[in-house]
């Protein structure tokens, strides 16, 4: 929120030389109004894209695409960070399971120690299959968006091009492989090719999930529950809280970077580089 309102709130630098105000005053909202409604303005708007976009919620109060470049790349990253945030529906939950096991198991690696996390020793399979439930995502957007941008089908259902046509592409991928249900609908995304494009990242995005998750579970379930020592990691408290949010944003995160530089950060350049 501290980082999509001041975005929104910014306007586009394009508009004030042709004589457009975009200040703040009684008879105006001021900043980007395009693509949101008055009675919610700013402020609500953009609390809402983040909300909706963290919690795995399709619902909008506002069109993410009419954002600006930077504003767009906040609900972008929320989807992307796996809706971890508050915990989607269902997926919110094991996704957040996984990321805790990576945790203990980096926290094991760093202290010598084989990790161990609700009593269970987390051991090789665990982690091929932690390792599995972290990567097909990322690979079905990624790979998803560079199908898109590379065949005929892809590029002709882009409203804008340029770097806000990658963007609506990464975003709709984003959106299909992560749970959520939102879009950046300057992409014309009902047509064979996205169909069966975003089709299959949701297919892929669920059950790619869903079936390395379910034999974690089985895993741990037949394992014997250890006592607690010395050498155990707690699995409470700021410190593992600490790592717990570091390894979200390391190995969740890091992923879609170099996207995301390819798409908002480019365009952000660019508009605000403008005369």
């Amino acid at each position: 929120v501290i980082a999509i309102t001041p975005a929104e709130q910014a306007g586009n630098p394009l508009l004030p030389p042709l004589g457009v105000d975009q200040m703040a005053s009684s008879l105006q909202s001021g900043g980007n109004m395009e693509g949101k409604e008055q009675r919610f303005g700013i402020n609500a708007s953009s609390l809402f894209a983040v909300i909706t976009t963290a919690a795995s919620c399709g619902a909008v109060n506002a069109m993410h695409d009419s954002f600006t470049p930077l504003g767009g790349m906040v609900p972008l990253v929320m989807i992307q960070l796996g809706e971890v945030v508050f915990g989607g529906v269902g997926s919110g939950l094991y996704g957040m399971l996984i990321f805790a096991i990576l945790a203990v198991f980096i926290a094991g690696l760093m202290i010598g120690r084989t990790p161990e996390y609700l009593g269970k020793k987390i051991e090789v399979h665990e982690m091929k299959l932690t390792s599995i439930a972290i990567l097909v995502t990322p690979i079905v957007v990624l790979a998803g968006t560079a199908v898109a941008v590379m065949a005929t089908g892809g590029v002709a259902g882009i409203a804008n091009p340029g770097a806000h046509g990658f963007s609506e592409i990464l975003y709709a991928l984003s959106s299909a492989g992560n749970n959520n249900g939102s879009a950046f609908a300057g992409l014309s995304a009902n047509t064979p090719f996205y169909n069966v494009l975003l089709g299959i990242a949701v297919w892929i995005g669920r059950f790619g999930m869903i079936v390395p998750v379910l034999a974690i579970a089985g895993s741990l379930a037949a394992k014997q529950r250890l006592p607690v020592t010395s050498g155990t990691l707690p699995t409470h408290g700021p410190l593992f809280v600490t790592l717990l949010i570091g390894t979200v944003l390391l190995v969740g995160l890091l992923n879609y970077v170099p996207a995301l530089a390819l798409g908002p950060m480019v365009e952000h350049l660019v508009l605000w580089a403008q005369p």
